[in-house]
């Protein structure tokens, strides 16, 4: 019988051990919080013309990459569909995706330059939470901005962000669907890689023009 308390115990401390070494080290307001402050810095000290440069754009999507959960994103972006595809096409569909959303993003932070955001709580259940935040613009205007996020890899990463209380993901769910019942996902994906193939294209085309700029 002691015996068996004594394994009992050693089996709770190992779990208590790997529950501690799980849990992430701050909040998730904070975690959000200084993510977004570390982008804002960024941009805030970008060009006088308001553009970002390839070191500042080298800058914000590593950041985007830390705060954002793309694996979960991309799982409920393509809901059902997620699982009937191969897990090489499910790692391909991450890659397409998390580049499209990584400009979205780059457009966006852009666009809010001089823009403030605060942050104004957040609701903790279980290993998910919401942080709630809002975007005053120039103009006085008032957008709220929530984070939902969960612990992945022992930290709180963003998995979803509604927009005035719409879902970002939903947004994007909506339209992959869409294309998928009407056409298939492989029309998808060729859509998802003509945007990347165009992307790319035109981010050489703006490199002479940028140099040209800082000369």
């Amino acid at each position: 019988m002691t015996a068996w308390i004594g394994i009992a115990l050693s089996v709770a401390w190992l779990l208590m051990a790997e529950a501690a070494q799980a849990s992430p080290p701050v909040g998730p307001r904070d975690a959000v919080e200084a993510a977004v402050t570390r982008l804002m810095n960024i941009t805030q000290n970008g060009r006088p013309d308001g553009a970002l440069g390839g070191e500042r754009t080298d800058q914000i999507r590593q950041i985007v990459r830390e705060m954002f959960d793309f694996d979960e994103i991309s799982r409920r972006a393509l809901f059902r569909y997620w699982e009937t595809i191969p897990r090489d096409q499910q790692l391909e569909f991450v890659a397409l995706f998390r580049n499209l959303l990584e400009r979205a993003y780059l457009t966006q932070v852009e666009a809010v330059r001089g823009e403030k955001i605060a942050f104004l709580g957040e609701s903790i259940e279980g290993g998910v939470a919401t942080v709630r935040s809002k975007v005053v613009t120039r103009q006085g205007t008032e957008i709220p901005l929530d984070y939902r996020v969960h612990v992945r890899d022992g930290r709180w990463r963003i998995y979803d962000v509604m927009v005035q209380g719409v879902s970002f993901i939903s947004s994007y769910r909506t339209q992959f669907d869409r294309v998928i019942r009407a056409e298939s996902y492989g029309a998808l994906r060729e859509r998802l890689q003509q945007n990347a193939t165009a992307e790319a294209a035109a981010a050489r085309d703006r490199r002479p023009l940028a140099s040209a700029k800082t000369q």
